[in-house]
């Protein structure tokens, strides 16, 4: 990762950069959407945000990605919202004892959705049929393995059930297409190109999540929302499936610079189709999805932006 470079930004009178900066995205795996996504955000700020460029880093995603922006070694992060919140509040490790009071958001930008992926010959067919086998939880420091122990623990089931593996989006997709693991969990926005492939060539079946298991989630994790996977989103899946949802937040440290940070966050909105050009998640990346699904304070330059583009910033978001 390249250092922080948060060194203030003088803006000229109409509001041009007079310095540049290079700025670095935390994001996550190759086989997720956080990469492309943030690699889409970067381009969008090199082509917008005059005086700056931007690249996307490939990371173990959203608890290292918070960790990143507290040792202001990223000036950007895409991070799960349970995470974001728990890591802001120092209630998950290895934030406990430091938590990330200096994070704020720009927004949240898209929904990802807990995708629970087997082979359809498997004889897996609900949650509670994972105890006993062999499960991709996520990659150590990811916002999926977060996710997935949530749902697994509220709903009676722990790494004492299963045979728990860590491995990132494309490991998993390809120890289920190997026949190394049973089970996997993806925590991101659908579809996503690891299923995509796996789906080409494997038939897999998505596990549904009862009423019941989703409101446990629910009670468990309050950022958690219920959601359903369409048909035919995979190949081979043919019939609609409910699961829950998580919203991933764009997150900054304090230290950003006002005007730097207003500008990124009016340029993601003002040229969203960019990134919906890169990945469908963006259509869900609207002023009206951050203002309500954002868990920790916003950055005052986004702030700045919601309010001049006539929204209601509410209290508890404002720094």
């Amino acid at each position: 990762m390249r250092p922080l470079k948060y060194a203030l930004v003088a803006f000229a009178a109409l509001g041009t950069a007079a310095s540049a900066q290079d700025l670095s995205i935390a994001t996550g795996g190759t086989g997720g959407t956080y990469y492309p996504y943030g690699g889409g955000l970067a381009e969008l700020i090199g082509k917008h945000v005059e005086g700056a460029s931007a690249t996307a880093e490939v990371t173990g995603a959203s608890v290292e990605n918070m960790a990143l922006i507290a040792r202001q070694e990223s000036d950007l992060a895409i991070a799960l919202a349970d995470t974001v919140y728990a890591a802001y509040n120092g209630t998950i490790d290895p934030f406990t004892d430091r938590p990330v009071e200096e994070a704020r958001a720009l927004a949240s930008i898209y929904p990802n959705a807990v995708q629970i992926v087997t082979l359809a010959d498997s004889g897996i067919e609900s949650l509670a049929d994972l105890s006993g086998k062999r499960v991709s939880v996520g990659a150590p420091g990811s916002g999926t393995e977060v996710n997935a122990q949530a749902v697994l623990t509220a709903n009676g089931i722990t790494y004492d059930d299963i045979d728990e593996q860590r491995l990132n989006f494309n490991e998993t997709a390809d120890a289920l297409r190997d026949g190394d693991i049973d089970a996997g969990f993806w925590s991101v926005g659908p579809p996503t190109s690891s299923i995509m492939n796996l789906a080409a060539t494997r038939d897999i079946r998505l596990i549904s999540l009862t009423e019941d298991e989703i409101a446990k989630a629910v009670e468990t994790e309050p950022v958690f929302a219920p959601y359903t996977l369409r048909e035919g989103i995979y190949e081979g899946v043919t019939e609609a499936v409910p699961t829950i949802s998580i919203p991933n937040v764009l997150v900054v440290n304090a230290a950003m610079d006002e005007e730097l940070a207003y500008q990124i966050t009016k340029n993601m909105f003002e040229h969203v189709d960019e990134l919906i050009a890169v990945h469908p998640a963006a259509n869900d990346t609207t002023p009206d999805f951050a203002l309500s699904s954002t868990p920790i304070p916003f950055h005052p330059g986004a702030v700045r932006y919601y309010e001049e583009a006539g929204h209601t910033v509410p209290d508890k978001l404002k720094p």
